[in-house]
């Protein structure tokens, strides 16, 4: 069992820059801030770890969320989100790394526990600094480049004009598997929103 009264820390993973801001690989930061949104949190530079970091509750009396943006690039985001969950006194079972994923169709969104990392340099480094991989990760679907581009190029460009249309809903989606996984846990939110 988790600690209830411990607070959550939900790291949305990016690369920091404006010109990286509409990127595929930063739908973490996006959903990251629209959380900070709803839950009344300021982005700040934190004092221990380099990222931003802003602190909220999920309604009045709810359970805390510490809210995260790595400022290091994305394949060194681990020792940040590390130093923040020692910060906090936060156990990995309580930390939710908000992410995008090659292998999950462009519309979904899912979550897991644990499991591999899919070539994702941001989790691999997660996992690396953490010293486990039971962490829990909401996959934010971005799907396959199309024909041969590279996914390093792919996950590094906007997303398309069709895929803005949804976009804005699709965050807003990803950040209600964030609260669901708070208040219900990952099996549950799993049953709510793996079916569509």
């Amino acid at each position: 069992m988790t600690d209830e009264a411990g607070p959550w820390l939900v790291v949305g993973l990016g690369n920091p820059g404006r010109e990286y801001a509409g990127n595929r690989h930063n739908v973490g930061f996006m959903v990251a801030d629209l959380l900070a949104g709803r839950v009344g949190a300021k982005f700040g530079r934190h004092k221990r770890a380099v990222a931003e970091a802003g602190e909220g509750r999920l309604g009045f009396g709810g359970p805390k969320l510490v809210l995260a943006k790595p400022l290091t690039y994305m394949n060194l985001s681990g020792a940040p989100v590390a130093a923040l969950a020692q910060f906090y006194k936060v156990s990995p079972a309580q930390v939710i790394a908000v992410h995008d994923e090659l292998d999950i169709e462009f519309g979904q969104v899912r979550v897991k526990c644990g499991g591999g990392e899919g070539g994702h340099n941001g989790l691999r480094s997660m996992s690396k600094s953490l010293g486990t991989k039971e962490y829990v990760r909401v996959r934010f679907g971005i799907g396959r480049p199309p024909g041969r581009q590279d996914p390093a190029d792919y996950v590094l460009s906007d997303f398309g004009a069709t895929e803005r249309k949804e976009l804005d809903f699709l965050v807003d989606r990803a950040a209600d598997v964030v609260e669901s996984v708070v208040v219900k846990g990952v099996e549950p939110t799993q049953n709510l929103y793996h079916g569509g």
